[in-house]
């Protein structure tokens, strides 16, 4: 009975993986992990630094409702794992918007006489949206 305990462990590894708000690609050299306090964000380069992954992040799974709120969790994220893999600072790239879900609503009003039948519909949808920011994980050479 190997077969389906080996199929449920991939399963619940695809879903975990599918549930990820963080992702890095290594393009330097990783250091030492470090607290994400430790973690500076640039909106410019600074003058000397080494870059060590690219970063995406977005606030998909938070408690977070408002948009302050869920920049706040996906800037907070970028820095975690710029902290695992030894960076002290993210370079910002991009910040922006991905629907998450939509909630949709709707009414029919109907009629029949006889045979002959009417009906009219009306929706409405509303998107529901997570923030997403995209960032370089950087080490700076402090002078």
């Amino acid at each position: 009975m190997k077969t389906p305990f080996n199929l449920l462990t991939l399963g619940l590894a695809l879903i975990v993986a599918g549930c990820s708000s963080t992702s890095h690609v290594i393009v330097g050299a990783p250091r030492s992990p470090r607290r994400p306090d430790q973690v500076k964000i640039y909106l410019t380069a600074p003058h000397h630094f080494e870059e060590i992954a690219l970063l995406n992040s977005s606030s998909k799974n938070s408690w977070a409702v408002t948009d302050q709120g869920k920049t706040d969790t996906a800037m907070q994220r970028l820095k975690e794992e710029a902290a695992k893999l030894g960076a002290n600072g993210v370079l910002l790239r991009d910040m922006g918007d991905r629907e998450a879900a939509t909630v949709s609503t709707g009414t029919v009003l109907g009629s029949s006489r006889h045979s002959n039948a009417l009906a009219v519909g009306t929706g409405v949808g509303v998107p529901i949206l997570d923030k997403t920011a995209t960032g370089v994980a950087i080490f700076v050479v402090e002078e």
